[in-house]
């Protein structure tokens, strides 16, 4: 999904007191960017910050990053957390949000940053053969992630996309993750708690069920 660029978003994102300009210079160190140490949960590609908005503000005894690539996007988030922290009354002290090309994770997290969960939500399901490698579920991803993921950690994964959630499963399994939770219809699963991201709502309304699992990092065999 193409977004129309936003002159007023990097200067904004730059001037935030939860926005992170050089995210590889923190490799390593990203726990301790955070004035309480706590479990770290990460999104993965939060256009424009519905679930991080929400999901930070729920709960200040976790520690939040969300990571896309998009600027415009990235702005969105920022002014969207601001809303949703400021009805709330409460510091923005649990969140951080950063531009970085997700293919390449592994510049801007290591061993050094255990990671207790990662959320992708509704991800690009690139569906050509050539493509697929860029899918953020795909094993090349996946394995990227173990470096910083801890043993037990999980990863909570959404889809609109049939072939994408199917062929997910296949990934998940091939590098050392077990499925604990999968539904192929979360509204009617009764699964709580759930958040509902911008293109969940939309994909919803257009009669689209919504796939969701979550899977556990194990030891490799």
């Amino acid at each position: 999904m193409r977004i129309r660029h936003k002159p007023w978003a990097k200067p904004e994102l730059y001037a935030s007191s939860f926005f992170i300009q050089e995210p590889d210079s923190i490799k390593g160190h990203w726990l301790e960017q955070f004035k309480k140490q706590q479990p770290f949960y990460i999104e993965l590609g939060c256009g424009k910050g519905g679930f991080i908005s929400q999901a930070a503000a729920v709960d200040q005894n976790i520690n939040w990053l969300a990571v896309d690539i998009k600027f415009e996007m990235l702005g969105l988030a920022k002014r969207n957390v601001e809303r949703v922290y400021k009805e709330k009354n409460i510091p923005t002290d649990n969140v951080l949000l950063t531009a970085h090309n997700i293919e390449r994770i592994d510049l801007m997290l290591d061993e050094n940053d255990k990671t207790d969960r990662i959320y992708i939500n509704f991800c690009n399901p690139w569906p050509r053969s050539k493509h697929k490698k860029r899918r953020l579920t795909h094993p090349r991803q996946l394995m990227n992630y173990r470096k910083f993921l801890k043993i037990g950690s999980e990863i909570h994964f959404k889809t609109d996309d049939d072939e994408l959630f199917a062929e997910s499963l296949d990934y998940f399994k091939e590098c050392g993750f077990s499925v604990k939770y999968i539904t192929y219809d979360l509204h009617n699963s009764g699964y709580e708690p759930n958040i509902m991201t911008e293109h969940e709502k939309m994909f919803s309304d257009e009669g689209i069920k919504i796939k969701f699992l979550i899977a556990v990092m194990e030891e490799m065999k």
